[in-house]
């Protein structure tokens, strides 16, 4: 399986928003912030691991906390995963703090300031 082809792309959409189901769920964790979002999932072409970009809308406290707390849990979600969807393997996941949705923010306030 290619890396961007059309099975790959529907597998990545599917983790994706099976792992933000789970988050927002079933995981109660309290380090995890209630403002996180799985911004993305890049699965490798063999199944074996699952690069998920996370961003948490909060202090950077907060961030570290999520991450630690989504870490911890990573066994559980892959546990869930495998029961929830229908894979020949269940990847493994490594969780990436995403910042663009951060970065968005902040350059939208600098507009407006500037056009002020």
């Amino acid at each position: 399986m290619r890396k961007n082809s059309i099975k790959n792309t529907r597998v990545n959409s599917e983790v994706q928003r099976e792992l933000s189901n789970l988050i927002l769920r079933e995981i109660k964790d309290p380090r995890i912030s209630t403002m996180t979002t799985i911004v993305g999932v890049e699965v490798s072409p063999d199944l074996k691991t699952a690069k998920v970009y996370v961003s948490v809308l909060g202090n950077e406290e907060q961030q570290q906390e999520t991450y630690k707390g989504l870490k911890s849990a990573a066994s559980f979600l892959r546990s869930q995963l495998a029961k929830n969807m229908n894979m020949r393997n269940t990847p493994e996941l490594e969780f990436i703090m995403d910042k663009s949705i951060e970065y968005g923010v902040n350059m939208s306030k600098l507009i407006d300031d500037l056009n002020k």
